[in-house]
């Protein structure tokens, strides 16, 4: 449950560090990344959409 937490807060403050610890190098923090970089917010929703799955 603690982690979690954490990672629901890493989403929102820093989401590519959430997608890599909760999924790792991948496709998935390529496009967190992408997101990141276009726009935070959809950045922010792929995290917590992945965190939260």
């Amino acid at each position: 449950m603690d982690n979690k937490l954490i990672l629901i807060i890493l989403a929102i403050l820093l989401p590519p560090v959430a997608v890599f610890m909760k999924a790792g190098v991948g496709l998935a923090l390529v496009l967190n990344i992408v997101l990141c970089l276009i726009f935070y917010i959809p950045g922010i929703l792929h995290a917590l959409w992945l965190v939260l799955k």
